[in-house]
């Protein structure tokens, strides 16, 4: 019975080293796989994905951009769905419109709503550079999944506007 009990722990201790084993080695690896994600985010504008939207599918795109406002435009679009319970959209400006606030409607934003949680003191016109993946190309205009949005710029607030 000594013995069943010892071989039993000794392999209990040799599958718990394999497992940490590989764990670690998964882990060794993941930073490496982040640089080469990083590696390949395409730095662009918002019109030259919008002039091309085919060249930049199924890649991850990084731009600047100024916030205009969050929008339902384009969710649970069968072609290109992104369900309105879990999703919001928001719409930026066109950077090749001065003096106006014009959206540029033809890119379709999207944001899980845990993400655009955090930014919900977004105002017209804040400068902001997003991360996203464009994963449609449906009736010709980029579909994007945005995967982090950062502040560069916060517009300062008239605060008799609020």
């Amino acid at each position: 019975m000594k013995k069943i009990i010892i071989a039993l722990a000794f392999l209990t201790v040799a599958a718990y080293t394999t497992n940490l084993s590989a764990y670690c080695a998964t882990s060794a690896k993941a930073p490496a796989k982040t640089q080469a994600q990083q590696a390949q985010i395409i730095n662009t504008t918002s019109l030259a994905i919008v002039q091309n939207p085919n060249k930049y599918l199924n890649k991850t795109v990084k731009m600047q951009a100024t916030f205009d406002k969050f929008s339902t435009l384009g969710l649970d679009y069968k072609k290109a769905f992104r369900d309105s319970t879990k999703y919001i959209g928001i719409l930026i400006q066109r950077d090749d419109v001065a003096n106006h606030n014009v959206p540029l409607s033809e890119m379709k934003l999207f944001l899980k709503k845990e993400l655009a949680e955090k930014h919900v003191n977004l105002d017209t016109g804040d400068k902001i550079e997003i991360t996203a993946k464009v994963f449609s190309t449906a009736l010709n205009d980029p579909w994007l999944d945005v995967e982090n949005l950062v502040v560069i710029k916060k517009i300062a607030v008239d605060k008799q506007d609020k």
